[in-house]
């Protein structure tokens, strides 16, 4: 990347639909999660700290 940061990881979840295009994926750092629709991937993303991205998932999960 140009401005000196580095490439992000992006994860799709392994519950995403059968052609793999239907689903959110998340960039995580070490500070921020960063979410972005997998069909646009150039398009603005969802960034959320650590700890409310653990209170999604928890929720979410029914945990």
């Amino acid at each position: 990347m140009s401005n000196g940061q580095r490439e992000l990881a992006w994860f799709k979840s392994s519950y995403s639909g059968s052609q793999g295009d239907d689903c959110v994926e998340i960039a995580i750092t070490e500070s921020i999660i960063r979410v972005r629709d997998s069909k646009d991937i150039t398009g603005p993303t969802c960034t959320v700290g650590g700890a409310e991205w653990e209170r999604f998932v928890r929720f979410a999960s029914g945990r």
